[in-house]
């Protein structure tokens, strides 16, 4: 089965430099969104996923700048490559202070580009795994085997978990102690690009606790975090 290719949200509004980049980010295998100005960007980024954005300082409605701060503030860890025109140090400092992982001032090497672009996707990724478990893990009495798709609970019971419930159950423990948003478990597990409005990611934590947890309404394991995502404690 192919990698599924990474998705990159471009946002510029400067049409001839827009399609240039669009061409070449597309040439080398990335699949690219436009978005030509700041609400246009910000609509985009919270209704689908993407693995990188290429964001503009100077755009109309709102600034590259005020977007890196909403993305950052809603707990969006997506890479943030900024371009912008201004090129001093104070300018710089406040685009990676704000939010960028990386700033490049305009007129730019698109060779240097495509490089910067490469390595924030490769940090993003191995960024995506914390801790690689193996295919059987143990918690508290249960035991759960993720090749075999199957588990040992707390009380002895055998239950066997559909694929997305194994994946969906590594991708969790893997992340122990921290939240692993909602966007990135649709992407992961899922693969999906844009969000459906759905209420599957509830179910299946719900189901972890009945399976998991030996008093399911006061979970020790399998926590929802308020409008962000789901956290796995040990």
């Amino acid at each position: 089965m192919s990698q599924p290719r990474a998705t990159i949200l471009l946002v510029d509004d400067e049409e001839n430099l827009h399609e240039a980049l669009r061409m070449n980010l597309e040439m080398e295998g990335y699949e690219v969104s436009s978005a030509y100005t700041g609400n246009e960007a910000l609509a985009k980024i919270n209704h689908e996923y993407f693995d990188l954005i290429i964001l503009d300082v100077m755009l109309p409605e709102v600034d590259g700048i005020s977007i890196a701060e909403t993305v950052r503030v809603n707990n969006n860890e997506v890479p943030i490559l900024m371009l912008s025109a201004k090129n001093s140090g104070a300018d710089r400092v406040l685009g990676l202070k704000k939010g960028a992982d990386d700033y490049l001032t305009k007129p730019f090497n698109l060779e240097e580009l495509l490089l910067r672009v490469e390595k924030l996707l490769e940090k993003s990724k191995r960024m995506q795994v914390k801790e690689n478990i193996g295919d059987t893990y143990s918690f508290g009495e249960n035991r759960v085997d993720f090749k075999a798709q199957d588990a040992i609970t707390w009380n002895g019971q055998q239950v066997e978990l559909s694929k997305k419930e194994a994946q969906l159950l590594k991708l969790l423990i893997e992340n122990k102690g921290e939240v692993v948003t909602r966007e990135k478990i649709l992407q992961v597990v899922w693969g999906y690009n844009v969000y459906p409005t759905t209420r599957t990611i509830d179910n299946f934590i719900l189901s972890f606790r009945k399976y998991f947890e030996e008093d399911s309404r006061n979970p020790r394991y399998f926590h929802s975090v308020r409008g962000v995502g789901y956290k796995y404690t040990d």
